[in-house]
Formats: C-alpha cells, structure tokens, sequence
C-alpha cells in the first residue's frame, strides 16, 4: 500500500424520491429564513414553484445562472441577494445554476443548498470554474462546497435523453480523472470504479428508457459519486482542456466533456496503467479510452468538436492556451501533441492509445 492523503469533504447529502419536500426543513436546519432561489431562465418556473412551496422562506427567485458561471453574471446576482437581504442560496438545477451558487458562497460566505437535476456532479465538489474576459479559470475552496445537497430522482425523469447522456458522460470524467490523479488514494480510486461501473449501466437503460426510476437513481448515486472523487483529489488534462475550450471558445459544457473524455482518457493511458485497468474493468471493455467513445456512440452523444461548433481554424489557438499554464498530468503536457489530440477530437476520430505513446524521459505510473 502507498503512502496516501485523504480528504474527506464536510457535506450533507439528502437522497431518495420526493426529496424536495424536505428542502424547507433543510433551511431552518443551516438557522436560515430567507433563501434566494437560484436557476438558468429556462428553469425559472421549477424555482418561482420551489419559492412556493416553501413559502416565506423564500425571499425572491434569481433566473440568471448561465454556461461557465461568467463574473457580471455572479454580480448581478450578488445585487439581488444585497436588495433582498437573503441568508443563504438555494441552487436549483445543473452545473449552471449550481457554479453561480458557488460564486455567491466565495464571495458572500453564505450557505448553499444545491438541489441537482442533471448529473454533472459538481455539487459534490468545492471547486468554482468562473469565466472572466474569454478565459476560463478554476479554484478550490470549502467556501463554494454546498452545505447541503438534495438529490431527488423525480426531477431528472423529465431530463431528455439527450442531455442524460452528456450530462453522465461529464460526471465520468471526474472519476477517470480521479483514478490517476497526482493525489489518488485507495478511497476515491474504489469509489471512482463504483462510479463508472453504475453509469456505465445505468445511462443506456435511460437513453431506452427515460422513464425508468430505478435507472434513474442508480444514474444520480453515480453522479454524487463521481463528484465526490473530484472533490477529494485534483484535476488533470481533460478538464484543463475542457475548461479552454468551454472558457475560450463557448462551447457546451456537458458536450465538450463528452467528446473529450475518450481523447485524454488515451493521451494518458501509456504514463497510467493501473487507472486504464480499473476504468475498462469498470466499462467491462479492453480498452478504457475505446470503451468510454464506445460509450458515448451507444448513447448516440456528439463524438467531434466539429459537432459542437468548434471552429477548426482555431485549434491552433486551443492548444497554445492548453499548453500555457497545464495542469498536473500523469505524462507531460507538450503542446504539439495537445494539437494532435484536439485534431482527432474535432474530426471524431476512435481513439487509440498507440498514437500517445511513452517516451524513455516520461515516468510511468504503476
């Protein structure tokens, strides 16, 4: 066994069905009176009816949270929070909603209560990704962490397949990057299995089936637990990536994690071995990086940033920004094989870990 380090992160989670209808007792239980609801506006009626539902505990409803959690966003939000006197937020959701939440915990230290209704899994995480000036940039914190995460498996019925797909296949990406994280630990490495393993099942029987509560709850643990491992170690290439072409380039969020996954998933598959195992263990596949393209062509997701409109012209421009201040990584982040990995991903290109292979300078994790 090696030396390890691990984190376990302070929050509340409430799970089963019907869930929301405790959401008012949650408030008074952080000593609070006066929530401001958070959503995108296309969820503005969900959050006006949540309002309702827990009366004057609810002080107004703030129907602004957009992709990447941009900085005039968040002040405006702040200016309603300032003018209603609110003592806590109440996210209500997918990553969107729930980054804004998170912004308004950095800068206010109030408490949150994320209540998910898509499966990326950052609720889980003390992580904030904010965009500012066409770049994205990420820090962590327990200031942003929610104190409180309800997850009720009625609201995601009525999340079309569509977005199940993408939406699981993003939470994915936090646990394979947690498996060969420069941090992994025998704890979230198990869970991290786990958590692929249950999408892995759970997200085609949706796709079939988007009615089906079992599924449906098996994807939303799934979720909760991917989020969990990115919360307790750190991020690698993929999201690094994921955060450039998001930030830089506007580019779906759920989507561009999709797409990327496989790509980095095989960049890194000669310097982890070890992680590799465990994540085609985990899809029951031979290959981690094929299985997860696999995957994603089984939910019939996007497989190329040419799908998501990625301009093809600015790649160049993708890897440079990648390439400037990289992540940790389990192999070295050189910026022509960047471009080489960005090109497969924008042409849709199966993956193939034999076109990254180790150099005799790289070290190999085992």
């Amino acid at each position: 066994m090696r030396p390890f380090v691990y984190n376990a992160l302070p929050a509340r989670v409430v799970f089963g069905i019907g869930t929301i209808g405790q959401v008012a007792d949650e408030v008074r239980r952080l000593g609070c009176r006066r929530a401001l609801i958070l959503s995108t506006p296309q969820q503005q009626s969900d959050a006006e009816r949540l309002a309702a539902q827990i009366g004057d505990l609810a002080v107004g409803v703030f129907a602004g949270a957009v992709m990447h959690t941009p900085v005039e966003i968040t002040e405006q939000a702040m200016g309603r929070l300032r003018d209603l006197g609110a003592d806590c937020t109440i996210a209500l959701g997918g990553g969107s909603t729930i980054g804004l939440g998170k912004a308004i915990a950095l800068r206010s230290d109030l408490p949150q209560i994320a209540i998910p209704t898509t499966y990326a899994g950052s609720e889980a995480t003390p992580i904030l990704g904010e965009t500012e000036q066409g770049r994205k940039t990420t820090q962590r914190s327990l200031k942003v962490l929610p104190e409180v995460i309800v997850y009720d498996v009625d609201l995601t019925l009525t999340l079309p397949p569509a977005l199940t797909a993408t939406s699981g296949m993003n939470a994915m990406a936090h646990a394979v990057e947690a498996l060969y994280a420069q941090d992994a630990n025998p704890v979230t490495s198990l869970l991290a299995e786990q958590a692929l393993a249950v999408l892995a099942e759970a997200l085609p029987r949706i796709v079939q089936s988007p009615g089906d509560r079992a599924a449906r709850a098996d994807a939303l643990y799934g979720a909760w637990a991917c989020g969990t491992c990115l919360g307790s170690v750190g991020m690698a290439l993929h999201h690094k990536l994921c955060h450039v072409l998001g930030g830089s380039f506007n580019l779906p969020h759920a989507e561009t994690h999709t797409v990327m996954l496989p790509h980095a998933t095989a960049f890194n598959a000669a310097s982890a071995p070890e992680a590799m195992a465990g994540i085609a263990r985990a899809l029951g596949t031979a290959d981690a990086a094929q299985g997860l393209f696999d995957l994603a062509g089984k939910l019939a997701a996007p497989r190329s940033l040419r799908e998501l409109g990625m301009p093809g012209d600015r790649l160049d421009e993708a890897a440079d920004i990648a390439a400037m201040s990289p992540y940790w990584n389990p192999r070295p982040i050189e910026r022509d094989a960047i471009r080489a990995l960005l090109q497969d991903a924008y042409d849709g290109r199966r993956p193939d870990p034999a076109l990254y292979p180790t150099t005799a300078t790289e070290t190999v994790n085992v």
